[in-house]
């Protein structure tokens, strides 16, 4: 087991109105005095758990963690509409306003290194450092890897059940037809759909992953609310121009550290070798595991990270 930090309790909890129809649920843990971070989940649609605050020493970190639109216990569950990367940058920059933070340590896993990037180079004054897990940088080579690429050829198995519930004529771009079929009015098509969707996604997400197992992540990350908004955003390819973060993050000059599954089917090692070849400040660490930031050797790198920033002279 990794060793994670003891579980705790929010010291303040609530819910923040951010306009367009959509309420995000937030919380705070840790020291209230403590130098804040802000955990950013992935997805998008997976929702944060209360294993998440344990990354971080709650004695040294101020741990800001919500869920984005739509997702977990925020407002409406599961709504695309008015759900966009841009959206849920500017949702941040409400948030730390709301709790009284002005600068920020962001800690982003998957899709939450694709949103702590995007928000960090357009706020670079607001984001004192950033971890970032599992990077996808939303090039048109992560999609085309994900959908029948590099992912399909690691478990061909997987995308081949992915495919079967397709019809043979649109099966050289599935996502639309999924799509459409998690906004059926029948319940039980949408349930369905998005299932297998998240199904597809968390066989990727570990080496070994049982039935079991895959029962337990289907229920925890509540796949109702990951599958649409992921093929939301996927489908508009997280509304990002392309190369957006790359061409861009020459903005970046906090520090930074990049930690990566070396056999990460779902988000390539070589999207962190990108990024951190535009970075030359930053460092990388590539961990003998998949995409799974729960994985012994991952979480056990994210903790010893977190604390070594956790003994720099917090910015104030």
């Amino acid at each position: 087991m990794a060793k994670l930090y003891p579980p705790i309790n929010p010291y303040r909890k609530g819910y923040l109105d951010v306009g367009d129809c959509h309420t995000l649920y937030y919380e705070l843990c840790g020291n209230p005095k403590g130098r804040p971070v802000l955990y950013l989940h992935g997805g998008p649609g997976a929702g944060i758990s209360p294993k998440d605050r344990q990354y971080f020493n709650p004695r040294k970190y101020n741990i800001i963690l919500f869920d984005q639109r739509g997702s977990g216990k925020s407002k409406p569950f599961a709504l695309t509409k008015n759900n966009t990367t841009w959206k849920l940058v500017e949702d941040i920059n409400k948030l730390l306003e709301h709790v009284g933070i002005g600068k920020v340590f962001l800690f982003g896993g998957s899709w939450g290194s694709t949103l702590a990037l995007v928000h960090a180079i357009n706020y670079p004054e607001k984001v004192t450092g950033m971890l970032l897990r599992g990077v996808f940088l939303s090039l048109d080579e992560d999609f085309k890897d994900f959908f029948g690429g590099f992912s399909a050829k690691v478990f061909p198995d997987a995308w081949e059940r992915f495919l079967s519930f397709v019809p043979k004529v649109q099966r050289k771009n599935p996502v639309p037809y999924y799509i459409r079929q998690m906004n059926s009015k029948d319940k039980k098509i949408q349930n369905c759909y998005a299932r297998e969707w998240s199904t597809y996604e968390l066989t990727m997400l570990k080496l070994d992953m049982k039935q079991k197992t895959m029962n337990k992540y289907l229920k925890r990350l509540s796949y109702r609310s990951m599958a649409p908004l992921e093929a939301h955003y996927l489908n508009q390819h997280c509304f990002l121009s392309e190369n957006y973060i790359l061409k861009n993050c020459h903005r970046l000059k906090m520090p930074i550290v990049i930690v990566h599954g070396r056999y990460d089917a779902i988000c390539t090692p070589e999207s962190a070798w990108k990024l951190h070849k535009a970075l030359p400040q930053s460092k990388l660490y590539f961990t003998i595991s998949g995409h799974n930031p729960a994985d012994a050797v991952m979480a056990e790198k994210l903790v010893e990270e977190m604390d070594k920033f956790a003994r720099i002279t917090k910015n104030r």
